[in-house]
């Protein structure tokens, strides 16, 4: 699918896909709990997306990859997704967002 002038494809829309995968365990969306460190949208509709999993040794690692890599791809005129995965910087709670915590019942806090 080609993009037309009056669809622009950028970063914001990717992200709100990836609203829509959620982890399982924690049974909130992989956007919101934080370990979407960076997401690319480049010219011919490719992305990349750059994420970690709240463990390492996560048994949910390809299910959130493959989410990630499928909820990208059903952005209208998006062509191919590559998820790197990583742990520099490892993932923490307070990469959360206030509503994921509050989700979670987890208050900010500098002892993690």
């Amino acid at each position: 699918m080609s993009v037309g002038a009056e669809t622009r494809l950028d970063d914001e829309m990717v992200r709100e896909a990836l609203r829509l995968v959620i982890d399982q365990e924690l049974g909130y969306n992989i956007l919101d709990l934080g370990p979407v460190y960076a997401v690319l949208v480049n010219d011919g509709g490719t992305v990349n997306t750059v994420m970690a999993t709240t463990t390492r040794g996560c048994p949910a690692t390809s299910y959130l990859k493959e989410g990630a890599r499928d909820a990208a791809r059903a952005v209208p005129g998006i062509e191919f997704v590559d998820v790197t995965l990583t742990y520099e910087p490892s993932w923490s709670p307070h990469k959360m967002s206030a509503a994921a915590k509050e989700h979670l019942g987890i208050a900010d806090s500098e002892e993690w």
